[in-house]
């Protein structure tokens, strides 16, 4: 009989989730476990589940303050604009485009540069932008809870409108892939020749 297997998806998104020197042994053991210990006490199905919720940790400690720093930006910029209403948004637009674009580059390039991966940092990047995209609907949701008397929903509508504020978040994924692509291209040459120099001094 062939051995158990996790769901494919789930493990190929672990191995990118971790630094290239724990890769093979973080996957060996929670396979090991898997196969061991889950499947025999739970059966394939819940040990799917628990093999997905490990995973989803490894993702949470890779991406999570990246999310947390992103998702931050985008809620920072609504307050301002609800409870600082102005019609001029173009400083408060290049403000806060720029701080995006950078902390997009930012999480593209560290993540392939501790993977060495092209790959993962392109995919973790687009996962960090979509759990910080859940992050920001459920702080400007909270922002509208504090505050939604008829000045501030006035300031919001001027300031690009509740859908924007809703839906916007989730649309960063096309900048995520964009400039995403281009920092883990430059993070995983840079790990790798880096590797390369600290091997020729060895």
């Amino acid at each position: 009989m062939m051995a158990e297997q996790p769901p494919e998806w789930a493990e190929t998104i672990l191995r990118l989730s971790l630094r290239c020197k724990d890769r093979d042994a973080v996957s060996g053991d929670l396979l090991e476990e898997y196969r061991a210990s889950v499947v025999p006490a739970r059966g394939t199905s819940s040990a799917d589940l628990w093999y997905v919720r490990q995973v989803a940790g490894f993702v949470w400690r890779a991406t999570g303050l990246w999310a947390v720093l992103f998702s931050g930006t985008f809620v920072a910029r609504q307050a301002w604009d609800f409870f600082v209403p102005t019609h001029d948004f173009v400083f408060r637009s290049e403000l806060t485009t720029y701080t995006g674009v950078a902390l997009l580059a930012a999480s593209a390039f560290w993540t392939a540069w501790r993977s060495r991966s092209f790959a993962a940092g392109v995919v973790m990047t687009v996962v960090m932008c979509e759990i910080a995209a859940i992050m920001s609907v459920i702080g400007v949701s909270a922002l509208l809870a504090v505050r939604h008397d008829p000045a501030t929903l006035n300031a919001a509508a001027n300031s690009g409108g509740l859908e924007e504020a809703f839906l916007l978040p989730f649309m960063a994924v096309i900048p995520a892939l964009i400039v995403g692509s281009a920092a883990a291209a430059v993070g995983t040459v840079g790990a790798r020749l880096a590797a390369v120099g600290r091997n020729a001094r060895l």
